[in-house]
């Protein structure tokens, strides 16, 4: 009698993991399918690229688009893309939004190094703090939101030209499911 009481509830657990995996997993799918027709545009003119993960949505955003070369503010047009995704995300935010900033392979000049910035990883570090606390003034959760500079690494591109370049300087945001 034990021994079937167990495998009862073990079961009943396995299924009740599998119903809330396959919650979190809907509830991303329909993030993902909202930020894919919300931002068609952006995605279409190659300014950023959505894509669909197990268990998380990536979301590319080209550093054209955000920052000037050795910047680390948004101009306007930033400001509108990123205020239409967290538009999106925030009402009923339940993801965690891991933001990334990437830089390309150029040393950093006088100009930032006076303003305090002495290395690719620091300034993408601005990158990332900077359109995290944009997301939060828009809405998004503070505490469901992170950023982390890479500097150069991890380049999706060759520095070698001026295009390969503006591809590395970058921002990724990773939208998860808490909890897993």
């Amino acid at each position: 009698m034990k021994v079937s009481q167990i495998a009862r509830a073990v079961a009943a657990a396995l299924m009740l993991y599998g119903c809330v995996s396959q919650q979190k997993y809907n509830a991303l799918d329909q993030e993902y399918q909202q930020l894919q027709q919300s931002m068609g545009t952006e995605v279409g003119n190659q300014q950023m690229q959505i894509t669909r993960l197990q268990n998380a949505i990536k979301v590319n955003v080209n550093g054209q688009l955000l920052f000037p070369s050795g910047g680390w503010e948004m101009p306007a047009q930033a400001q509108q893309t990123i205020a239409k995704m967290a538009a999106i995300l925030a009402p009923q935010q339940t993801t965690t939004i891991v933001v990334n900033g990437y830089t390309d392979n150029t040393p950093i000049g006088r100009e930032l190094m006076r303003r305090g910035v002495t290395s690719n990883l620091i300034l993408s570090q601005k990158r990332a703090d900077n359109v995290m606390q944009f997301m939060i003034s828009q809405g998004v959760k503070p505490n469901l939101v992170t950023a982390q500079g890479f500097g150069d690494a991890d380049p999706v591109a060759s520095n070698d030209t001026p295009q390969g370049k503006a591809q590395n300087r970058r921002v990724e945001l990773t939208l998860a499911n808490s909890g897993g």
